[in-house]
């Protein structure tokens, strides 16, 4: 498939307040000072309050993703919501946003894309599409995720490691940017590892819920076994897609699923680490957020300017793996 000519014009982010130290945690579970970062490498990560909703988050990136686009809600033509978990079953998280940004009588089309973790790439890639037909000539992407409200604190492994918040970006047709490759695989004999059961029809409140399925379950050592296994290869399809090798990436933004993750990445896919993307000990895992905060990270950081080619890629749960190739 040929490249798609689009710009990224804006990136944004938000972060809620309240500040979760790893210290914090120690105490919760009574462990020593320091177990928590030595044990999962995560300093501290941001907790959303019950004022600072999905919608409220990512209205919030949106706005911080227009300002540097230099354009306001009234120019957009698609508003794609992309969050792991969403506010609410109905109406989407998309229409929430919409009406935040005083679009509420607009007509401008809003709604959800969910791949889990993987959301956003799907999302941006969407719009890509839409942009290519012809369809849109500028759109919005975010994802807003407030893990914290899932967590189980019985299995600390996975409840040390997440974090709240929300990121953005405008996209728009023409200019130098571009989406050089995209690719999503999905090998579903590993949907057990990552669950959140209740939410939907089948373990609802109306049926009844049994004790934890109102609360995220992951079995880290499968789904990290799981992607491992199949990235690689994966990665190497990506690069032959995009027609470009590791030394003509200037940055890698990959889902920041825990510092093992970010580890084993940099070291068994022979990714320079000196650019890769780590924020994972200062934000945590952030579901959806955790590749477009990244990106906003840096880009407003200088790691990422106008003319570099970009790496975005991650894992999700299901087990899938993605990835996208842009020219910046």
């Amino acid at each position: 498939m040929p490249s798609i000519n689009l710009t990224i014009t804006g990136t944004g982010s938000y972060l809620p307040a309240t500040v979760l130290n790893s210290t914090d945690i120690d105490d919760r579970m009574g462990w020593a000072r320091g177990e928590c970062e030595a044990r999962f490498g995560i300093a501290r990560r941001h907790v959303a309050m019950p004022e600072e909703t999905n919608s409220f988050m990512g209205a919030e990136a949106a706005r911080r993703a227009m300002e540097m686009a230099g354009c306001g809600p009234q120019d957009l033509d698609l508003i794609l919501g992309a969050c792991g978990v969403m506010e609410q079953p109905i109406p989407s998280t998309a229409t929430l946003v919409q009406d935040r940004l005083g679009l509420g009588r607009s007509g401008i089309a809003a709604f959800d894309v969910n791949a889990t973790c993987l959301s956003f790439l799907q999302a941006l890639d969407l719009a890509a599409l839409h942009v290519q037909c012809g369809r849109v000539r500028r759109a919005l992407v975010f994802s807003s995720d407030i893990a914290s409200v899932g967590l189980d604190w019985n299995r600390p492994e996975a409840a040390a490691i997440f974090g709240d918040g929300a990121a953005a970006v405008v996209v728009e047709a023409g200019g130098k940017g571009a989406v050089l490759a995209h690719d999503f695989q999905t090998y579903a004999h590993g949907h057990d590892a990552c669950v959140l059961a209740a939410g939907g029809t089948r373990v609802n409140p109306a049926r009844g819920i049994a004790p934890g399925e109102d609360r995220f379950r992951m079995d880290g050592g499968k789904a990290f076994k799981l992607a491992s296994r199949y990235l690689p290869r994966f990665l190497q399809r990506l690069l032959q897609k995009a027609g470009v090798g590791l030394a003509g990436i200037g940055c890698i933004i990959p889902h920041q699923a825990s510092a093992q993750a970010l580890q084993h990445a940099a070291r068994n896919l022979w990714l320079p680490p000196g650019r890769v993307i780590d924020i994972f000990a200062r934000t945590g895992n952030q579901i959806a957020a955790s590749i477009p905060t990244a990106l906003d990270h840096a880009v407003r950081s200088g790691r990422l300017v106008r003319g570099d080619v970009a790496l975005l890629m991650g894992t999700s749960a299901g087990i899938s793996v993605g990835g996208m190739m842009v020219r910046f």
